[in-house]
């Protein structure tokens, strides 16, 4: 009788079919055996004691390998499908001779070869159990050719109980190399008196155990593990372990699903993987990242988000628009490129590029009043009047009422939002290679709106991403989208920073980082820096601390939720970044 079972799961590994058959007495009915055997076309080969038998088999249709050692009829050797008990004999006999062991082996081997399963168990003490698994053997591991070659007798047997060594070839469609290994079998007396193998489950493969499973099973789908842009592993990074696993093929590149012989359960085994027919295989991604930076910009953000502070950092190229390093703390939301908000002082890198346009100088006065309304009353860090201060003055020294009363009197409301959109890029929709938020800097609908946008308040959302890409577009010049991976598809801004509006920009950025608010984190960088600071009014006690800054070419940008002045926080994160990299 047969019983219906779940097959033995391999965790990790995916069944190649979705038909399982387990065998525990028997197959189903002798019917079954012709039809087995006869799907297969074998070559028998023998000479000087030593055998072989190739099996040709078709397709890859998959059923559960079962071993069964327990039950079972017995046959006199020689016999076919006779059912009865244990044919071990049950009176005293002479043990097989090592001639009779070898003969009863040959036969069994070259039955098993040629897939005649019914006629290999009958050479057995337990036929159909022995039956069930052979042909589940033949079912599960579907080789297109196997050989079973004698090798001789076998150390592990003893004067009463002779074993044969064997050797198992199996070759498979599309594998490159065979699956081979050794085993051995035992030869004791039937019933009747003849010598039959003793069946056990080592008969199939040394290492298979009772209620154990051989079959050919899918690998795990391979994971892309991404590198850096010179090849080196981005494993280890906090701030990354979300990040990689979505980090799918370019286009065109395709992954390689493998496949495997894969031996599993029976008395408490792990898994075990005997051959592999296909190895799994993940095209190489290269990211833009740079290990280096980004060791150092995790550990910068790190200690700034000391005391549940949440910071974020990113460096970009700005000659390339190639993010080189993207850090976030605490980890789990990437607030480095997905976060939303205000940013603070950092905006007035915009505001001075529109009223750089609309006819503002940077030696113009623009005095840096103690208060200014909008009607809302606006008042700067550094209280005082400052009547004799210049474009550049209150950009250095982040005067918010300059660039107030100066914006409401120059800038037209939704001016500043198509500066930002067409020259630097913040407003159109990125694709970076990762899920990102894009920048929103909605048209104002008062002065009070229009005041607050100016000095970087009110509604407009940004994050790290996009600020560096602000001081990026600065030191270049032009806006280059930024991109964690070559392929990306990059938005295009529908305009250009005007060459002259980019150097006096880059001038005022460099006063700001050797004289202004800037000057403290900046000290000791060398070469061609620029920078400007953000502090941000939140309605509480603290402030959220914003900085961009470049050095050569590498731009960076670093906000501290509460970290204070600008100067500060994110300043210090930035600055470490730049130090590290070449500039």
């Amino acid at each position: 009788m047969r019983e219906e079972r779940e097959p033995d799961g391999y965790a990790g590994y995916t069944e190649l079919d979705e038909s399982h058959v387990e065998y525990e007495d028997g197959i189903e009915n002798e019917e079954d055996a012709p039809r087995r055997s006869g799907a297969r076309k074998a070559v028998l080969v023998a000479a000087g004691g030593v055998f072989a038998a190739l099996l040709a088999v078709g397709g890859y249709g998959l059923y559960n390998i079962v071993t069964a050692v327990q039950g079972g009829s017995s046959s006199s050797g020689g016999s076919s499908g006779t059912q009865g008990s244990d044919s071990t004999a049950k009176a005293p006999q002479e043990p097989p001779t090592a001639e009779q062991a070898a003969a009863v082996a040959k036969d069994f081997l070259a039955a098993w070869g040629r897939g005649d399963v019914t006629a290999a168990s009958a050479l057995t003490n337990r036929p159909e159990t022995a039956r069930a698994a052979l042909a589940a053997f033949h079912e599960n591991v579907p080789a297109r050719t196997l050989a079973l070659t004698g090798t001789g007798p076998a150390a592990a047997g003893t004067p009463q109980e002779p074993a044969v060594g064997f050797r198992v070839k199996a070759e498979f469609e599309g594998a490159t190399g065979a699956w081979e290994y050794d085993s051995t079998l035992s030869v004791v007396r039937g019933e009747s008196g003849k010598a039959v193998v003793r069946w056990a489950p080592t008969v199939l493969h040394p290492h298979l155990a009772a209620g154990g499973t051989i079959a050919v099973k899918a690998l795990p789908d391979p994971v892309s593990k991404p590198t850096d842009r010179n090849g080196k592993p981005l494993e280890g990074f906090p701030s990354l372990a979300a990040v990689l696993p979505k980090i799918a093929p370019a286009d065109g590149e395709t992954v390689v699903n493998g496949k495997a012989v894969v031996l599993s359960g029976g008395a408490g085994r792990e898994p075990e993987q005997l051959f592999v027919l296909t190895p799994p295989s993940a095209p190489q991604v290269k990211l833009t990242l740079d290990a280096d930076l980004q060791r150092v910009a995790e550990e910068a953000v790190k200690q700034q988000a000391a005391g549940g502070k949440p910071a974020s950092l990113v460096a970009i190229q700005p000659s390339t628009g190639h993010i080189l390093a993207m850090a976030f703390s605490p980890s789990g939301y990437n607030r480095a490129v997905s976060a939303g908000q205000a940013p603070g002082s950092t905006m007035k890198v915009i505001t001075s590029a529109a009223l750089l346009q609309a006819g503002v100088s940077p030696d113009t006065v623009v005095p840096c009043k103690n208060t200014t309304r909008s009607p809302r009353e606006w008042k700067n860090d550094e209280s005082g009047d400052f009547p004799s201060y210049t474009l550049t003055d209150d950009f250095s020294h982040s005067c918010n009422t300059g660039f107030i009363d100066k914006g409401l009197e120059k800038l037209q409301p939704g001016t500043l939002a198509k500066v930002a959109r067409d020259q630097f890029g913040l407003g159109l929709e990125w694709h970076i290679g990762i899920d990102s938020r894009d920048a929103t800097i909605p048209v104002p609908a008062d002065t009070d709106e229009a005041a607050a946008e100016y000095i970087g308040q009110g509604r407009i959302q940004v994050n790290s991403l996009a600020m560096a890409s602000v001081a990026a577009t600065v030191q270049s010049g032009t806006f280059r989208q930024p991109v964690l991976r070559e392929d990306a598809k990059r938005a295009t801004a529908s305009g250009r920073l005007p060459a002259g509006v980019a150097q006096d920009l880059r001038a005022m950025m460099a006063k700001t980082a050797s004289q202004g608010t800037a000057r403290a984190p900046m000290s000791g960088l060398s070469g061609q820096i620029g920078a400007k600071t953000g502090t941000v009014e939140t309605g509480g006690k603290t402030t959220n601390s914003w900085f961009i800054a470049y050095r050569g070419d590498l731009a960076v940008a670093a906000e501290v939720d509460g970290g204070g002045h600008g100067n500060s926080a994110a300043g210090v994160a930035a600055a470490q970044v730049l130090k590290a990299g070449q500039g």
